[in-house]
């Protein structure tokens, strides 16, 4: 399922009307949650936290023109996706989420590289987004990537 937005509200219009709370609640987690600097834009067609070229003038290495993703969430045909690319790159949290998913969800994980997929929008673990949210800063991540492009690790 695509979504054509030109803005994260936009995008949030389109999300089916039985998944659009729970999206809207996602999205208000990460808001609430995120630490200052990242910014909210559309990002490879979902709505993207980045971190902006006014912080990171080098952009994506991927493509520098487009500000350093951090977050996505997006509604597919048959699940809400969050994506966070500090999971990804970063194996203590992501051992760190993995251990703490089941005392927040009943839902089994169903998580790719950076992917956690909710299939059915009450599993979805707001406390535990919010403080995923919380454990990594601008600086940090920023870190933590450029720690990854020069160490040959994952991009």
């Amino acid at each position: 399922m695509t979504i054509k937005a030109a803005n994260p509200s936009e995008y949030v219009s389109g999300v089916d009307d039985a998944r659009r709370e729970a999206f809207v609640k996602l999205r208000e987690t990460i808001q609430e949650n995120i630490p200052d600097g990242f910014k909210e834009t559309m990002s490879y067609g979902m709505i993207g936290y980045v971190v902006p070229h006014s912080l990171y003038p080098g952009g994506y290495h991927c493509d520098p023109k487009l500000p350093l993703p951090f977050v996505s969430i997006a509604a597919q045909k048959n699940f809400i996706a969050l994506y966070h690319m500090g999971i990804y790159a970063n194996p203590e949290l992501l051992n760190w989420f993995v251990s703490e998913y089941p005392k927040y969800s009943s839902a089994k994980l169903d998580m790719g590289k950076s992917c956690i997929r909710f299939k059915k929008p009450e599993h979805i673990p707001y406390p535990l987004i919010a403080e995923l949210m919380q454990r990594m800063n601008v600086d940090q991540w920023v870190e933590v990537y450029e720690t990854g492009l020069k160490g040959g690790g994952k991009k």
